[in-house]
């Protein structure tokens, strides 16, 4: 400190003496009074008491190496905590601090000589200011300080301190003060002057009959005794209803005697509570009886004439009082504590008890110093919440010890909490019994920040202790979560008001709301401290379950990463027997993507999924942010609707309700299906992981502006350019969207003036619109009147391109609402004009009809506007435009755009289109992947939910978040295609649309196929796409079991491919079977197709039958019989009289195969296939003798699902009853 001032300490005890003669005239010398020559040799014999009692003083009578050092200069110039012992050599400090303890440095050494007076006075002269505080006061200032063993004689002393700490007030507290810790005993400058004692024995009371004094009316109600007895009990020092007191008890050594309290609240009495030792005796005289209100009892308190003396037998006396008069009240009986509401029925038996006792220990670590909660000895909790520790915390650090008396000791509170707490009520006293040698930890702002929110828990919310503590370290979490580059730790721990809640609170709201007690009383304090039985916060409690926890989003995406990857089981992503006949590029496709959801119950505890929602100017998507990083989101409405409302970026977000996506891409060359358990065929694996959740779910928190700190995109401020008069300026123009175009990379021409090197394709979308009248100015906090246009029935519609990073606002902008596009800035002229800054020439413009197209600067903004405000916008259609599937799957459809509603069914990595003409096969455009999206299609002309086939190539990839089986989705100008077997399908195209209308359900089940006749099919577009029908087969077309190569799906024999190039890595062979039934119902008739595994239902084969078949097969390679009537024609190299021929044809006329069965199929004629109907065909029967002619209907074309017993076979067809 001496050092920061320019100082240095004397060399000369002539120089040294001078300087210690001003700093006594200066500091210590009544103002105005001359320097006392008796003052000034007073102080410097006391000093050379201290300095020679040391057993190494170097021959030096006066400490030449130290310097005076005043309360001033200790608050102005000493920045660190420092310690002096003026006593001490060299080596005494540091055997001194090696004892400071481990994890900790020790206080370093400042040669500082201290001088000042003790008092209880916080500055001026009146008693009513006093309040059990200590000081150390000279002529330029006053410190706060503690002491361990005060007498009472020491107040208004003048003191040489010899051995002393200071610690500062923390970096982050401009305002706060340092204080004092007082080591040993001081040395008085004037001898104390030692009272003599009474000459006489004081008369005194003792506890019993001062307890049955109380009770009594009687002549000695009036009298004022003297107290005497053991300190058994001290409360904390309380302050309630601007009062200050604390309450403190005598009894004797035996503990069947009773105790009596006395209340101490005379503010010049208020420092005995520095003064008293539990088990030491004392006498306080001059005693009153007084009535508190709300205590049924009347309690002695003191007078303010009232002392505190030890007690010395020989100098008291008992006296002897004879009571008389009825009780006023009886003897107090126990009485059962009340049970809280929050116990509640059925929870009796989970309530325990704390217990009260009695610890000494030593602070080992801070847990949350705001919060009053510590560490004792490495194993014990210690929360001081429960008491008025507000100068306290100053003292308990590492290193401290304390002394705690009736304290409440709660084992297994739960919360999160493992170790023992012990709590003390305001009925219980933490005494310091030696200060910490360590240096204070510098502070980080979450730890220095929100002592009155969790006073606030404690006396305001009334949160028992586990919840307390639960709460302390959500609030914990959550301050490390966002603070300090997402938010302010002093706005986000800020104290609670009526109208302006603080940010902390509100997050933890919803949770307390629901454990917190309903109808909790409101803490008395002279009902905790004074009546019997003892009832307070502390007493009873219930072991709380973790209620959530609140992760960091990198914990939680990290948590959903592993668990995706450790529930990936290939074997149960592609289960037998379907996956045994798979080759192994299908089987590789099927397995390419997954996703898994993961709810917050699936987590223990629940996860709160807490963040700032932003919109990312580099992917273009939002994003919840927090101190770990950012999460890409997908929030959306109740009613199917999107974001629109930029203003929502900032806010700080809250749901328990949500939907944790991770979508696993897997590059893998599984041979076959038997590999699947073979860990070493996964060549890649990654994940994208984005939550999903509806606003209505969420608590949105809107965080004022300059509070925020890193929640806007990097580089682009929010803050307005202001005028010189302090106005902010800018200019904006309204525009009603009507199509945005897909969020993807194109190419754009390079601006004059650009580099040489070939552009890259720049992250943009476009949207069209229409200006909805003219600019408009910054007027205040509005807008200004339209600017006039020439031509009101101008050409309005205008193109908008967004790039760099104006693609954040892409997931605000949708069709249908207006938006205000904000310039802040100068005033420029024609700004929003026709042929603005745009990188497109005029002539395609103009062929696409529009009359300007503009480019969206970075640093412009948009607003949403009501549509209601805007009458020009009324009238308009906000429904999402559909194309008609009756005109959309049928051929004479010319329109290749279309747009509608479906449910995805499915999702899978697919073989890639035709690749252009013009692409060569060298180039980056030949190596591309393609997403499959089956969907199915929502609309209200089709009977049926007609299904149809979404993919999605580069640069769409990867695919819009929320493009999920189970989702419905809305498609805005997909582009329609036909195949070559005349199946309709779609493809993403640059101008597509896409808004995710809801999520996939939390609980999914397979909706039941309906049960139907087979002629109900033949009722166009209004016949269902899949369901049951119970039927007969009437016989077998045809049947086909072969072996392909697994790699390149060639035929083999006998277990080698017969691929004629170069040679497959894998010899591995899957078994193919497929069969063709005719089935009928009595309504019609139907062709099925059954394929692999299918095949073996179809023959009636159980698993084993069905293997050996196969294996039998796997000799020849292929069997193929095709059935023309009651014989059989063999097309494989067999013969027709090999046993496995006849074997096959055999079973394919008998009855195990012809025979009733259940049905699920779908029809092989999709409702997507664009094919005429066949009309019913003239078919000539023989009936007998006569011949008949009638009109067939054309059989139907099936697909086997699934094939099922009939469990009554007499009930066939139309005559089975209808389901």
């Amino acid at each position: 400190m001496m050092a920061a001032r320019g100082a240095r300490a004397p060399t000369s005890e002539q120089s040294w003496l001078e300087a210690a003669q001003a700093f006594i005239q200066e500091t210590l010398c009544p103002a105005g009074k001359e320097s006392s020559v008796q003052l000034t040799q007073l102080v410097i014999d006391c000093v050379k008491t201290a300095w020679l009692s040391q057993a190494r003083n170097q021959g030096f009578i006066l400490p030449l190496s130290y310097s005076f050092v005043s309360v001033q200069d200790l608050r102005t110039y000493q920045r660190l905590p420092c310690c002096s012992h003026l006593s001490w050599s060299s080596s005494a400090y540091q055997a001194w601090a090696q004892e400071a303890g481990p994890g900790g440095a020790p206080l370093p050494r400042e040669r500082l000589l201290l001088l000042g007076t003790l008092t209880d006075l916080s500055g001026d002269l009146e008693q009513e200011c006093k309040n059990g505080s200590l000081y150390v006061r000279d002529n330029t200032g006053i410190l706060g300080c503690e002491l361990i063993d005060l007498d009472l004689s020491w107040l208004g002393h003048l003191f040489l301190f010899p051995s002393w700490s200071y610690l500062p007030p923390a970096r982050w507290n401009s305002s706060g003060e340092g204080h004092l810790e007082l080591w040993g005993a001081p040395m008085p400058v004037f001898p104390l002057t030692v009272s003599p004692g009474p000459t006489t024995p004081i008369p005194v009371l003792y506890p019993e009959m001062a307890s049955r004094l109380l009770r009594h009316r009687s002549k000695f109600r009036f009298v004022h005794p003297n107290l005497a007895g053991k300190l058994v009990r001290l409360s904390a020092l309380v302050n309630s209803h601007r009062k200050t007191y604390f309450v403190l008890s005598l009894g004797s050594s035996s503990p069947a005697v009773s105790h009596v309290s006395i209340v101490v609240q005379v503010p010049a009495q208020l420092v005995w509570h520095h003064a008293l030792w539990p088990g030491r005796s004392y006498v306080l005289t001059e005693l009153r009886m007084s009535g508190i209100c709300g205590h049924r009892y009347r309690v002695w308190t003191t007078s303010p004439s009232s002392q505190l003396l030890p007690l010395k037998p020989e100098c008291v006396r008992e006296l002897e009082l004879e009571l008389e008069g009825p009780l006023l009240e009886a003897d107090p009986k126990l009485l059962p504590v009340p049970i809280s509401s929050q116990d509640g029925t059925g929870k009796k038996g989970l309530i325990r008890n704390s217990r009260l006792l009695s610890y000494t220990g030593m602070v080992t670590s801070v847990l949350n110093e705001p919060a009053g909660l510590y560490e004792l000895d490495g194993q014990l909790g210690l929360c001081l919440a429960y008491q008025q520790f507000h100068s306290f915390r100053r003292v308990v650090r590492p290193g401290a010890c304390l002394e705690l008396q009736d304290v409440h000791l709660l084992q297994s509170v739960g919360g999160g909490t493992k170790r023992p707490v012990l709590a003390p009520c305001l009925g219980g006293a933490v005494q310091v019994r030696g200060f910490s040698r360590q240096k204070p930890k510098t502070q980080s702002s979450h730890q220095a920040h929100g002592a009155s929110l969790y006073e606030q828990l404690v006396w305001e919310h009334q949160l028992g202790l586990p919840l307390y503590l639960w709460a302390s370290k959500a609030l914990e979490e959550l301050a490390c979560k966002l603070c300090p580059h997402v938010l302010r730790h002093h706005q986000f721990l800020q104290h609670s008001r009526p109208g302006n809640p603080g940010l902390g609170l509100q997050l933890l709201a919803p949770t307390l709301d629901i454990l917190a007690l309903p109808d909790s009383p409101i803490r008395n304090a002279q009902k905790e401290i004074l009546e019997e039985p003892h009832h307070c916060p502390l007493q009873k409690y219930i072991r709380l379950q973790t209620p959530c926890s609140f992760p960091t989003l990198a914990t939680l995406k990290e948590e959903g990463q592993s668990r995706a990857w450790a529930s990936f089981d290939p074997k149960a992503l592609l289960p037998l027997p379907e996956a045994s006949h798979l080759p192994s590029c299908q089987l590789n496709h099927r397995l390419a993507w997954s996703w898994l959801r993961l709810l917050p119950s699936a987590f223990h505890p629940a996860q709160v999924l807490v963040g700032v929602l932003v919109a990312s100017s580099q992917k273009g998507c939002l994003q919840l942010r927090d101190q770990s990083g950012s999460l890409p989101c997908l929030p959306l409405t109740k009613h199917s609707e999107p974001i629109t409302d930029p203003r929502l970026t900032g806010c700080l977000v809250r749901t328990e309700r949500f939907q944790l996506i991770v979508e696993r891409d897997v590059r893998s060359n599984f041979p076959s299906w038997r590999e699947l358990s073979m860990a070493g065929f996964i060549q890649k694996q990654q994940a994208r992981v984005y939550v999903q959740f509806f606003l209505d779910d969420a608590l949105i928190l809107s965080v004022p502006r300059p509070f925020l700190r890193s929640a806007t995109p990097s580089g682009h401020s929010q803050a307005e350019p202001t005028h010189p008069d302090g106005l902010h300026m800018g200019q904006s123009r309204l525009f009603l969207l009507y199509h945005k175009e897909a969020l993807i990379k194109r190419n754009f021409c390079a601006p004059p003036g650009a580099s040489l090197e070939a552009p890259q394709p720049t992250l943009s979308f476009h949207v069209s619109g229409s200006w909805l009248g003219g600019t408009q100015r910054k007027e205040g906090t509005g807008w200004g009147p339209l600017e006039p246009q020439g031509d009101e029935k101008k050409n309005q519609k205008v193109l908008l391109i967004f790039l760099g990073s104006s693609v954040r606002w892409f997931e605000f902008l949708h069709p249908g609402q207006v938006y205000r596009l904000v310039a802040p800035g100068p005033l420029t002229p024609a700004l929003f004009k026709e042929g603005g800054s745009s990188c497109i020439s005029q002539r395609p413009l103009e062929l696409a009809g529009y009359a300007s197209c503009l480019t969206v600067q970075d640093e412009w903004t948009l607003e949403l506007e009501r549509c209601q405000d805007i009458p020009d916008v009324l009238g308009i259609e906000k429904a999402l435009p559909e194309s008609s599937m009756t005109d959309f799957l049928s051929g004479n459809f010319t329109d290749s755009l279309v747009s509608f509603s479906a449910e995805i069914l499915s999702r899978t990595l697919c073989e890639p289109l035709p690749a252009p003409l013009w692409t060569k096969p060298g180039s980056p455009g030949a190596a591309r992947k393609c997403v499959k999206l089956t969907v199915a299609l929502e609309t209200a002309d089709c009977g049926s939910l007609p299904h149809l086939c979404v993919y999605i190539e580069d640069p769409h990839l990867p695919p819009p978040l929320g493009l999920l089986p189970g989702a419905r989705v809305y498609f805005k100008q997909l582009e329609k295609r036909v195949s070559r077997s005349h199946n309709v399908y779609c493809c993403f195209r640059s101008s597509t649309y896409v808004q995710v209308l809801s999520f996939p359900p939390e609980t999914t089940t397979s909706p039941s196929l309906p049960h139907i006749y087979l002629a109900e099919l033949l009722q166009g577009r209004q016949a269902p796409f899949q369901a049951t029908a119970s039927c007969h087969i009437v016989s077998v077309f045809s049947l086909q079991l072969l072996w392909v190569c697994a790699h390149c799906t060639s035929l083999c024999l006998q277990g080698r491919c017969t691929h004629q190039g170069p040679t497959c890595p894998t010899q591995t062979s899957v078994s193919q079977a497929n069969i063709r039934l005719l089935v009928e119902d009595g309504t019609a008739e139907a062709v099925v197709t059954c394929r692999d595994h299918h095949v073996a239902a179809a023959l009636g084969l159980c698993p084993t039958e069905w293997t050996s078949l196969l294996e039998c097969v796997r000799v020849p390679g292929r069997v193929a019989l095709h059935f023309t009537g009651p014989g059989a024609q063999l097309e494989s190299s067999a013969k027709i009289d090999e046993p496995l021929t006849l074997f096959l044809w055999t079973l394919c006329t008998s009855l195990s195969v012809l025979r009733p069965i259940l049905l699920s199929f779908e029809l092989e004629r999709k409702p997507s296939k664009i094919l005429p109907l066949e009309p019913p065909r003239l078919q000539r029967f023989q009936c007998g003798d006569f011949p008949l002619l009638t009109r067939v209907n054309p059989r139907l074309q099936l697909s086997c699902l699934s094939i099922q017993e009939q469990e009554h076979p007499s009930s066939l067809g139309a005559f089975a009853p209808s389901h």
